[in-house]
């Protein structure tokens, strides 16, 4: 039986899944690959992208032979990327140095130049291109290499993603779908073109740049003897696909007005999807292209599941055990509050110098409460990036909730509380998987719009406020608020 692909390439992991498109409630194959990430230097993060090709090739090969013993074929396949990496190629596509990933630092420089004494110019790109000035953009990771490795941008015949690097090796197509090229702060969406002023200032060229598709562009798989070991048949069709960020706002169901997917793994995001672009007065906002009629708007958060794993680590003990000592004080931690910027912050600060604290610190305070108001930190930071979206977007009537955080009944509880509005968990956590097989739907014809394709997604149980702590947690929310703007 004919099936589809929905691929997600992470910063952490290559995963896969393998559904019938008449019942997408049922798993036919799934696999999963780990990357490491290099950090040469405090604040660098980098892939070898060839590393990242292996850990695709194992997750196909793994989920084809797996769809062969059950008597199905893939017929098409569609990409889910993260967002913002940069790396040089030579004409061939060959890597001429690491990817630099979105939690690279190194051009904080240029994005605070963009932000403050540079600002008139930054605030133009931004409104242009959508994507907030921050040093995880490659517009700041090429003006850095202007004045850090000049050779090097001159060297290189061609910059790009992860994604097209993996699109060339499997293609050998230069292409980008308007999707990853809305992330990059150096595209113009209502011209669909290269932002001229973002280009100039980043030093690079239109031609070392890659062609724009629609992430619905289908390509066949280019006959190698790389592409051979990933076990697909001969006519397999390739979808473009999208970022992770817009795909997994498909994957939840988060199509329509007034749902809010909010998502917590290692970082976090907080996304709705419009019909017209957006744009924050303060830049705060990012406005990414999922389609023609459908853009994403939202914040991504660098602190979210990597706060419990610093709890984790501080306490040495397991997560369920974390998570049990949270359960045991009353919201709002007695009074203890948490910031919780541990490794700088994205929205809504946009401030890659941003550090977390502990405040109103006293002897009532014990272990079980540091643990619940770290966990609370994240959620109220999540909190704001909201309250800048519904003023853009209107109120939320219902939040759709993925990630590792959404295995966690306490933390979700919390979530629904602090936002006063229902909860609901996506059936499936592989919403980035999910939203390119829906992707792929659309492509088809099978479902004749996104929002057709968005009514498809299955949850498993929504989690009502708690109307007393909702209460509670309104004062508390204004308490966060009014310390962190006068620590941070």
């Amino acid at each position: 039986m004919d099936c589809f692909v929905g691929v997600d390439v992470g910063t952490t992991n290559v995963k896969a899944l393998a559904l019938v498109p008449t019942d997408l409630n049922t798993i036919l194959a799934h696999a999963s690959a780990s990357i490491d990430t290099i950090n040469p230097k405090p604040g660098y993060a980098e892939q070898d992208v060839t590393a990242v090709w292996d850990a695709f090739a194992e997750v196909m090969a793994d989920v084809n032979a797996q769809l062969k013993q059950a008597g199905h074929v893939a017929t098409h396949v569609a990409f889910s990327t993260a967002m913002h990496s940069l790396l040089a190629m030579d004409g061939q596509g060959k890597p001429l140095s690491h990817a630099i990933l979105w939690s690279d630092n190194r051009a904080e420089e240029q994005a605070n130049q963009l932000r403050t004494s540079q600002k008139a110019l930054g605030d133009s790109i931004y409104q242009q291109t959508g994507t907030p000035i921050h040093p995880m953009i490659p517009l700041c990771k090429l003006a850095w290499l202007q004045e850090h490795d000049p050779r090097l941008l001159h060297r290189a015949a061609r910059f790009g993603s992860i994604k097209e690097y993996l699109w060339h090796r499997l293609t050998g197509q230069f292409e980008i779908d308007y999707s990853m090229a809305t992330a990059t702060g150096l595209f113009d969406p209502a011209k669909q073109q290269w932002s001229q002023l973002a280009i100039e200032y980043a030093g690079v060229r239109p031609d070392q740049l890659s062609a724009f598709v629609p992430t619905t562009q289908q390509r066949p798989l280019l006959t190698t003897d790389d592409t051979a070991k990933l076990g697909f048949s001969d006519q397999v069709s390739l979808v473009i696909g999208a970022s992770d960020g817009c795909l997994a706002n498909l994957g939840a169901g988060g199509i329509k007005p007034g749902i809010t997917t909010l998502t917590i793994g290692t970082s976090g995001a907080v996304r709705q999807t419009v019909k017209t672009p957006l744009r924050d007065p303060d830049g705060r906002l990012f406005c990414y292209w999922l389609d023609r009629d459908h853009y994403v708007v939202g914040g991504p958060t660098n602190n979210g599941g990597n706060v419990l794993e610093w709890i984790e680590q501080l306490l040495q003990k397991e997560t369920q055990a974390v998570l049990d000592e949270a359960g045991t004080v009353p919201p709002g931690a007695d009074g203890l509050l948490f910031l919780p910027y541990l490794q700088g912050e994205r929205a809504p600060l946009w401030n890659a110098a941003a550090r977390g604290a502990y405040l109103n610190i006293d002897f009532r305070h014990t272990q079980a409460h540091f643990v619940r108001a770290a966990l609370e930190g994240v959620l109220f930071n999540m909190l704001s990036i909201n309250q800048l979206l519904t003023k853009q977007t209107g109120p939320s009537r219902v939040v759709h909730a993925n990630g590792g955080f959404a295995q966690s009944p306490l933390w979700v509880q919390m979530l629904a509380d602090m936002a006063g509005i229902p909860v609901r968990l996506n059936a499936s956590n592989e919403s980035g998987s999910m939203g390119g097989i829906l992707l792929i739907m659309k492509t088809l014809g099978i479902v004749k719009s996104l929002d057709e394709a968005a009514d498809r997604v299955s949850f498993g149980n929504t989690i009502e406020p708690d109307s007393a702590n909702s209460r509670a947690y309104q004062k508390i929310f204004k308490q966060w608020e009014t310390a962190r703007s006068q620590v941070v």
